[in-house]
């Protein structure tokens, strides 16, 4: 499934997980207003354009990836620069092109892409899926996110969704699944992605969350 004429997507895990509590995987990307260059670029034509996973376990919460292509999420430069904190190296540029730990200025700027070339080349791999095939608008052509300027950003987000009962079988995917998860938690150390999240969930549900004043006041 395609969408389009979108604005913020949220989080991608918490929609793949759903599909993945039904029984199915799901792989679910998403475009965002740009942020990032295109490897040895100068121009900001890519979103961190996140990307999401989620496989359903036997007897257990499924597995699910979220992430973003840029090095660090833009929310978090966001946070900082709200907080007055700077950032560490390696996160962003400034609207210069050179590296910054302002966050104000990393926010005028461009982010890192995850792993070089390989996330910026998976950022263009999303900008296709979520954008060209559905016709929504190209990140360097959405509007921010973050104020009301200019018309809607636009976005596009695209969903695929695999029953695993249409290959091997659902009972042989489970076994060959559970191979793998047990293989890697047997691995002293090692976790499963998404097991952070997990447990920082259940934490916030039992304890609840922690805001600052300035935030609340905000809020």
């Amino acid at each position: 499934a395609a969408f389009v004429r979108s604005h913020h997507a949220g989080a991608l895990g918490q929609a793949v997980e759903r599909i993945a509590n039904a029984g199915m995987l799901a792989m679910m990307f998403t475009n965002a207003p740009s942020a990032m260059t295109s490897w040895g670029g100068r121009r900001a034509v890519f979103g961190t354009n996140p990307i999401a996973f989620s496989a359903p376990r036997r007897g257990k919460p499924p597995v699910i990836v979220d992430l973003a292509l840029s090095e660090v999420a833009r929310g978090k430069i966001l946070a900082a620069a709200q907080k007055g904190e700077a950032i560490p190296e390696g996160w962003a540029k400034d609207a210069e092109g050179n590296p910054t730990t302002d966050a104000k200025a990393a926010l005028k700027g461009t982010v890192y892409p995850a792993g070089g070339a390989k996330g910026a080349a998976l950022a263009f791999m999303v900008e296709v899926l979520s954008v060209a095939i559905a016709g929504a608008n190209y990140a360097y052509e959405a509007s921010s996110l973050f104020d009301a300027e200019g018309d809607p950003p636009g976005l596009g987000q695209f969903l695929l969704v695999i029953d695993p009962g249409a290959f091997a079988g659902a009972d042989i995917f489970a076994d060959r699944f559970e191979a793998l998860a047990s293989e890697i938690e047997g691995d002293e150390g090692a976790r499963l992605p998404g097991t952070r999240k997990l447990a920082l969930r259940e934490k916030a549900a039992k304890e609840g969350l922690a805001v600052s004043d300035d935030l609340l006041a905000k809020l």
